[in-house]
């Protein structure tokens, strides 16, 4: 698997060629977009089943997918010439968003701090200090 941000960057150019007008080419990255995002969503939830704690990542992942799939197959069946449903708009849009909350989840998670505690001395035991005295003693003598 290449980059996981592949398919965020083509569903945002295919994004923006969809508001920009350019249903053709919108459609073209949508559907380049939908085996990188396959292929993000296999990994994720390989990661989910090996006990990584990426479950919000596979879930959003696959949600993406399924937007992105929703948005090709809806401006694929739009007639020549004509503007696409804005559902299909809607649907790269949803992708985006799913593609965007673990990040968010990510921000909003509360910080762990790790303190390394300082060794503590260990007073010495009565006992201890009497054997310490009496060989302080002896080789004093």
């Amino acid at each position: 698997m290449g980059s996981r941000l592949l398919p965020l960057a083509l569903a945002t150019a295919a994004f923006a060629a969809g508001i920009a007008g350019l249903g053709g080419l919108a459609l073209w990255l949508g559907l380049f977009a939908v085996p990188a995002a396959a292929g993000a969503a296999f990994v994720a939830i390989s990661d989910a089943l090996e006990d990584r704690p990426v479950r919000i990542s596979a879930t959003m992942n696959s949600f993406a997918l399924a937007f992105i799939v929703l948005g090709c197959a809806v401006r694929s069946n739009a007639a020549v010439g004509a503007a696409a449903s804005p559902l299909a708009t809607w649907a790269l849009l949803a992708a985006l968003v799913a593609y965007s909350v673990p990040a968010f989840a990510w921000v909003l998670q509360p910080v762990r701090v790790t303190r390394t505690m300082p060794e503590r001395r260990r007073r010495p035991r009565a006992a201890e200090l009497e054997v310490e005295i009496d060989e302080a003693l002896s080789r004093a003598a």
